[in-house]
């Protein structure tokens, strides 16, 4: 399956089948509910994560939404254009962007 842009993207679900492809290729695939509304984004890669501290130095809710925007798979935009779905998509973001522990030793 290939990426769509968010711009372009009119998907609002991902069978199985979908999420499976594209855990081949982006690794995880994550699926935010809000209420009535859900989407589907892949967990993002070192650039997107630069774009979106790039884009949160003018406005911090730039993050979230460049986030989102640039790992977008499929769902109802509503979960990034209304603020109230937006806010709680945002409020879990972190669980997303995860990383592995990394140990300092002074040798």
């Amino acid at each position: 399956m290939k990426k769509i842009p968010f711009d372009q993207n009119t998907l609002t679900d991902l069978t199985p089948e979908q999420i499976a492809e594209l855990k081949k290729e982006y690794g995880d695939v994550f699926c935010i509910e809000v209420e009535d509304k859900k989407c589907f984004i892949h967990k993002p890669t070192r650039q997107i994560l630069d774009l979106a501290n790039a884009s949160s130095a003018k406005k911090s809710s730039m993050f979230n939404e460049t986030i989102l925007k640039n790992c977008w798979l499929a769902g109802d935009k509503d979960v990034v254009f209304d603020d109230n779905y937006f806010m709680a998509a945002g409020s879990i973001l972190g669980e997303v962007v995860v990383f592995k522990t990394a140990e300092l030793k002074k040798l």
